[in-house]
């Protein structure tokens, strides 16, 4: 979905160091110092406008947040929200999914989520997307051992696909729901896409995945 160009982010983003998070290279292995308290950290890749990350910061104060978005134009509606709620367990990234080896030591973050990822279709786009090998790879060079990816979206294919991604990683499959609106799931945190897709009638798939120590 294209998104409406907003030239002004970045200077937006630029007043508020206290919540999106500028040189994140600084703080890795070190992120409990740039949260008021010393929690687990969860990311979300993808966080979009940031309705699921501040979601789940204040239905989890007990854990740190951080929300990874590489759009200029979608990241700052993520900021407001953060400027309107004022949650001190929830902060912003501005960069690539694909550098966070860059801002992240080994065992710095407890669990990954992955909500509506791009599914790039083609074929020949497969690397791209954020459930491919390569990108578990890094996400279990962040994790601590037998870290947790929690992976939600209404596209049937890229649903598909990564169950397998993840099978043919190792990953342990702890968690599946074909239907997640109509199962007894507790505690779900709709994202803006999963509102979207579920009033369409779309069914919304979620699963958990964890990774096995490697001996």
């Amino acid at each position: 979905m294209r998104q409406r160009n907003k030239p002004w982010a970045k200077e937006k983003m630029n007043q508020y160091p206290q919540y999106v998070i500028a040189n994140p290279e600084q703080h890795k292995g070190k992120w409990s110092e740039v949260f008021d308290k010393n929690q687990p950290l969860h990311i979300e890749i993808g966080t979009g406008k940031g309705r699921f990350i501040t979601g789940m910061a204040k239905s989890n104060p007990h854990i740190n947040y951080l929300g990874i978005e590489l759009a200029d134009s979608v990241i700052v509606s993520a900021l407001e929200k953060l400027i309107d709620e004022e949650l001190p367990n929830v902060k912003l990234l501005n960069v690539n999914a694909e550098d966070l080896e860059k801002y992240f030591a080994k065992s710095d973050v407890d669990r990954v989520y992955l909500n509506f990822s791009d599914p790039w279709p083609k074929y020949r786009h497969a690397k791209r997307r954020l459930t491919f090998e390569s990108f578990l790879r890094i996400y279990e060079n962040i994790l601590v051992d037998a870290g947790e990816i929690h992976f939600k979206t209404d596209n049937q294919g890229l649903f598909e696909y990564s169950l397998t991604s993840f099978s043919k990683y190792g990953l342990l499959l702890t968690y599946v729901n074909l239907d997640l609106h109509q199962s007894d799931f507790e505690g779900n945190i709709m994202t803006e896409y999963e509102e979207k897709f579920s009033q369409k009638g779309n069914r919304i798939y979620r699963c958990e995945v964890k990774y096995q120590n490697k001996k």
